[in-house]
């Protein structure tokens, strides 16, 4: 197979200014930051939202002694609904005292500020908001774990990226929310197709499909900015669309099992059957092109009352493979790592299963507490922009290619470190309460 160094993910490093290598003398500039395996590592949780609930239980949980050391967010009950239920499970392992908890969009910059270098800041913001709080954190000497989708646009990629570089200068470790990189079932079936089990592969296939997604009615004298927060899936400038940010997982693990990133990508997108006011695209098809020729589909929906399926399929020369699916009435939630030939199958994943949250929390804390180099970033920049290729071709209707896409200033929330919670929104509706979605054809991508 055709490995990752292709002119496509050079030219993207090119592009960004981020392909140099880091210098000895570079390096010898900074102090690595690191605690010894006994001394406790502060952690401060940044977006107290579900997903940042869950890293903080898998920060929280990692081997040797952690401390909740601050909490932010912009909304109060949000942060209260957290620390409660992180202090019920961990006791005082998560007792944030009233002058360590931070709200407001500054909130971020407070907790950060409020620890030391031998501490880790949990970013789970929207997505909007991670090259700012990235940035922030790095330049602060703050180990990070941050939630995908790391970024909504390809400005927003760069700064991520650039970030990360400094990190690694800076000695720095962070983790990115991809975890099935972690998953030892999908690392089992992809080595084996990696080695030759099914032959050169020719064809990917996709799909994330089930329920729609959650929407909250606006609430009595909420502000806009406010109200589109809290239904952050909702809005394209905080979560990057549906397709970015719920498929960037599948995405991640396709490019990971042909080892090699998109040249091109095809779609179409739009709303069927949603009637809520809101920017959200229900469905999404995208077919990606790689180097050798070789193709991804893609498929994301959520639409109420149609099948659901999550699933990643491998077919190469020699036969195919199942990297992931959740249709084995064995296992309902999920059928990991099974390969097989045309004629039978040839192997099954029967090993061991840990829960891939814990484990890519556990492999960051361990780097720190034994200061060896770790840091996903350009890996998650790199499923990222894939992401994003798709969803332009899906809502523009044109052809998308690689190096097209990396050259892009489109943002789509210019100005957002002077957001306010009373000011206007970046998106606003018109006088009939609708909001802009995307119209191929004529929607502007780059």
């Amino acid at each position: 197979m055709r490995g990752a160094s292709t002119e496509s993910r050079r030219g993207f490093l090119r592009h960004t200014g981020c392909a140099a290598a880091v210098t000895a003398l570079t390096s010898a500039m900074y102090a690595p930051a690191y605690a010894a395996e006994n001394n406790t590592i502060k952690i401060a949780l940044v977006g107290c939202g579900g997903r940042g609930t869950g890293a903080a239980v898998n920060a929280l949980s990692t081997s040797g002694p952690t401390q909740l050391h601050a909490m932010a967010d912009v909304f109060p009950s949000r942060l209260q609904a957290s620390l409660k239920s992180l202090k019920d499970r961990f006791g005082a392992k998560a007792d944030v005292p009233e002058d360590r908890q931070f709200i407001g969009f500054d909130a971020f910059k407070k907790a950060i500020d409020s620890m030391d270098r031998q501490s880790v800041v949990l970013l789970a913001t929207p997505a909007a908001f991670r090259p700012i709080h990235l940035e922030y954190a790095v330049k602060a000497g703050r180990h990070v774990f941050m939630e995908k989708s790391f970024a909504v646009e390809i400005p927003g990629a760069r700064r991520v990226l650039a970030a990360g570089k400094l990190a690694d200068e800076k000695g720095l470790k962070i983790a990115t929310g991809l975890m099935w990189r972690h998953d030892p079932a999908r690392q089992a079936a992809i080595k084996r197709i990696h080695d030759g089990a099914i032959g050169e592969l020719y064809l990917l296939r996709t799909y994330r499909m089930h329920g729609a997604v959650g929407y909250g009615p606006r609430q009595p004298g909420e502000s806009e900015v406010a109200f589109q927060i809290r239904n952050y899936n909702s809005f394209t400038w905080l979560n990057a669309s549906f397709f970015v940010d719920w498929l960037i997982h599948n995405i991640d693990v396709c490019c990971w099992t042909k080892n090699d990133w998109p040249v091109t990508a095809q779609g179409h997108g739009g709303r069927s059957a949603r009637t809520i006011k809101d920017q959200m695209f229900d469905h999404y098809v995208v077919e990606y092109t790689f180097p050798d020729g070789a193709r991804l589909f893609a498929q994301g929906r959520h639409i109420d009352q149609t099948y659901s399926v999550f699933s990643d399929f491998a077919h190469g020369t020699k036969g195919s493979a199942v990297v992931m699916t959740n249709l084995s009435e064995a296992n309902p939630r999920f059928y990991r790592g099974h390969v097989q030939t045309p004629e039978n199958q040839v192997w099954k994943y029967d090993g061991p299963t840990p829960d891939p949250y814990q484990v890519e929390h556990d492999l960051l804390f361990e780097a720190i507490r034994q200061n060896k180099p770790y840091n996903e970033t350009e890996r998650g920049v790199r499923a990222l922009v894939t992401s994003i290729m798709g969803r332009m071709a899906a809502e523009s209707g044109q052809l998308i290619s690689h190096d097209e896409a990396i050259k892009s200033n489109l943002e789509l929330a210019p100005g957002l470190e002077n957001l306010t919670m009373d000011g206007p929104a970046p998106v606003m509706p018109d006088a009939d309460g609708n909001y802009p979605i995307p119209v191929p054809g004529k929607t502007r991508v780059l």
